[in-house]
C-alpha cells in the first residue's frame, strides 16, 4: 500500500503530499490547512481493496 498520495489546494492550486494511515480505515476525512497558503482543506481518503488509495480535498466551508 502507498505511504503518501496527494490532492491539489482549492485555494491556491498547489499539489499536497499527505502520508497515508491504514489505520484510520478505510474511508478518512480530516481537516488539514493548506502548507502554501493557510486555507483549510477537507482532506477526503478512500482506501481500495487493490491497495490504491484515493485522496480528494474541498476547501472547508
Amino acid at each position: 500500500m502507498e505511504t503518501e498520495a496527494s490532492y491539489v489546494c482549492g485555494a491556491c492550486g498547489e499539489e499536497i503530499v499527505v502520508p497515508i494511515d491504514p489505520s484510520g480505515g478505510a474511508t478518512q476525512d480530516y481537516v488539514e490547512d493548506c502548507p502554501v497558503c493557510c486555507r483549510a482543506n477537507v482532506i477526503h481518503v478512500t482506501l481500495l481493496d487493490d491497495d490504491d488509495v484515493r485522496v480528494w480535498a474541498e476547501l472547508e466551508a
